[in-house]
């Protein structure tokens, strides 16, 4: 029983030329800049921001930000020369086929699903929320029964963001990163008029002290699913605020940088893989990153953080309200509810393409990974994906299930960091147009940080995030050991009457 039969690289490129499994090669380097940015700009910057400022940071939240981006920095240069050596459908999961072999691969890939799926879906119900902020008062206001799962029967708007994004993504890559371009053009003249508008309204008193004096937290007596993993395990009691608190918040800030690595996923449909895919994923993630730390300043520069709602929905609107500037929570609200559609729409596409590379590997059945005659699309698995997460968004009440999504996507980046050094062991003699500076350096980096993060997270969120491990170890046992194209391809030889 081989679990760690590896996939060459050879085999992996060689594979993307079959005509029933052909993607459509349409994305140059801006389309992948601005699928990196649309991706990630989302959720985080208009929602998170105020309440890790105010239960973790303080003003410091744009330390945490820091923190988080260099995370992703370090992962972010190990995917860069992983893209552009294997330019293939799959990110990471590709990736870990090359160089840990397969069982690792289908864990990875079962990891993504968790963090593309269940993040389509939560920011699907985010789309949700501004979307009836937007329109509360007029003919589009949505009945309370159709506007929440937790409250109420289904959350509508949720189900039908996630249907028409699907739609979009079916009728092929080209069109979806022509819509990406018009909405993330609008969410970030959203973004500039908010540091433009909020510099103005800067006290400097609100900046002190800029990383508060550590305290207990309220839920100090919490147990141990309530609390950090390190708290449980060093045995002290939790804490808000201080250093603490800052990489506390960066663990959560985490996830408004949750995408980037979607960019990888699209190497395959990419005109110059080996060049354009490095150049998309470090690109996009500097700019956000800048962007981020300039918006959190301004918030918390325009109010203190004492004064920040813990569980206000759009904290950025409430600091402007709280200085006279009622016309721009209108507006962040309209950039919000806009910006996330292209970002439900890249996290479905960062899933189809991980489970088209699985189904056409054979993990998954090979049905899903059909390609569509006239738009090279991944048609069978995209709207598998997009029915999900519309059922999911629509039924399920998704408050626990957010911090599942950081806790997968740290894991895959260690998982990236670790490959790449393997493969330049395993395979130095492969062409590297891309070669990550430093790799040893950068790589153990990046994987002490990541896991660093993951011990912030609470215990509650690692025990659902090894059950959700669990039940993938169990479907890979049962049907993608046995269905594996790759197991196959080497039992053949062996069964063969000429064998040996």
């Amino acid at each position: 029983m081989d679990l760690f039969r590896t996939k060459s690289v050879e085999q992996s490129i060689a594979e993307t030329d079959e005509p029933e499994h052909r993607l459509k090669k349409d994305l140059g380097v801006l389309d992948l800049l601005i699928f990196g940015v649309g991706v990630i700009i989302g959720a985080g910057i208009f929602v998170v921001t105020g309440t890790v400022a105010k239960t973790n940071s303080g003003p410091a939240i744009t330390i945490s930000f820091a923190i988080a981006g260099l995370a992703c920095g370090l992962a972010a240069l190990c995917y860069a020369e992983f893209a552009s050596t294997l330019p293939v459908a799959g990110s990471a999961y590709t990736f870990s086929y090359a160089s840990f072999g397969e069982l690792l691969a289908w864990i990875i890939g079962w990891d993504l699903a968790l963090e593309f799926t269940i993040g389509a879906a939560a920011l699907s119900t985010s789309f949700s929320g501004y979307f009836q902020e937007v329109f509360h008062g007029t003919f589009l206001e949505v009945p309370e029964s159709l506007g929440s799962a937790a409250d109420g029967v289904v959350d509508l708007p949720a189900v039908v963001i996630s249907l028409l994004v699907t739609a979009v993504l079916v009728g092929g890559i080209k069109l979806s990163s022509r819509l990406n371009q018009v909405i993330v053009a609008v969410k970030l003249l959203v973004i500039a008029v908010v540091i433009i508008f909020g510099i103005g309204h800067i006290k400097a008193a609100n900046y002190t002290p800029f990383i508060p004096p550590s305290e207990p937290t309220p839920e100090a007596s919490g147990g141990f699913l309530d609390v950090t993993l390190i708290s449980s395990l060093l045995g002290v009691e939790p804490a808000v605020y201080g250093l603490a608190g800052v990489i506390a918040g960066a663990s959560i800030v985490f996830f408004a940088f949750i995408g980037f690595d979607v960019v990888a996923t699209t190497a395959e449909e990419t005109r110059n893989p080996q060049r354009d895919v490095p150049r998309g994923i470090l690109g996009s993630l500097v700019i956000v990153t800048l962007l981020y730390m300039a918006v959190s300043l301004v918030l918390t520069g325009m109010q203190n953080f004492r004064d920040i709602e813990a569980g206000d929905p759009a904290p950025l609107a409430t600091a402007f309200d709280a200085v006279g500037l009622e016309f721009m929570g209108r507006l962040i609200s309209i950039g919000a509810c806009i910006g996330l559609i292209v970002v439900v729409m890249i996290l479905i596409l960062g899933q189809t393409r991980v489970a088209f590379a699985m189904a056409r590997d054979g993990l998954l059945p090979q049905g899903l990974a059909k390609v569509h005659p006239r738009f090279g699309t991944p048609y069978v698995m995209t709207i598998l994906t997009g029915v999900a997460v519309a059922l999911i968004g629509g039924f399920v009440d998704l408050a626990t299930l957010v911090n599942l999504v950081s806790i997968g996507t740290l894991f895959a980046f260690m998982l990236v960091s670790v490959g790449v050094v393997i493969l330049r062991r395993s395979r130095p003699e492969l062409h590297r147009s891309f070669r990550t500076p430093a790799v040893y350096v950068v790589a153990t980096a990046s994987v002490l940080l990541c896991f660093y993060l993951m011990l912030n997270l609470t215990g509650g969120t690692w025990v659902r995030f090894l059950a959700w491990m669990g039940i993938g170890l169990v479907v890979y046992a049962g049907y993608g050991y046995r269905h594996s194209r790759l197991g196959r391809s080497q039992a053949a030889p062996e069964s063969s009457p000429d064998a040996v």
